[in-house]
């Protein structure tokens, strides 16, 4: 059963919603009366369902964190940082680059080149 649909809680709706389309290339879905945006990927993959935060909920606080496959980390870190988007170092770990930010309600997320690592268990 494949995964389709990850829940955030967010503080601020309206600046998460501007992050993930400006930077990720979400497109946000609404129906009336439902307070929960969806966020639709043009790449496909899993939608995110922005939901307000409880006021007793904490921030940032989370077991969760997205992982965004992209081939070149560091070219879509410089990027994003021109559009102010700032990524933590840089790490390298078998064969893949990685780094790590945070949304505007404190959700981490990563960027990462490890869907496109060659896998030496590949023959040919």
């Amino acid at each position: 059963m494949p995964l389709n649909r990850i829940v955030l809680y967010v503080r601020d709706l309206e600046a998460t919603v501007t992050f993930y389309e400006r930077h990720f290339g979400f497109r946000a879905h609404r129906d009336d009366g439902d307070r929960i945006v969806e966020l639709v990927s043009s790449a496909g993959g899993a939608s995110l369902m922005l939901h307000p935060a409880a006021k007793g909920q904490k921030s940032g606080q989370s077991t969760v964190k997205l992982v965004f496959d992209v081939e070149d980390v560091e070219a879509f870190a410089a990027r994003g940082a021109k559009d102010g988007l700032e990524f933590g170092a840089l790490h390298r770990a078998d064969g893949y680059a990685f780094a790590n930010a945070r949304d505007p309600s404190g959700n981490p997320i990563s960027i990462s080149s490890r869907a496109f690592r060659k896998n030496e268990l590949t023959v040919g």
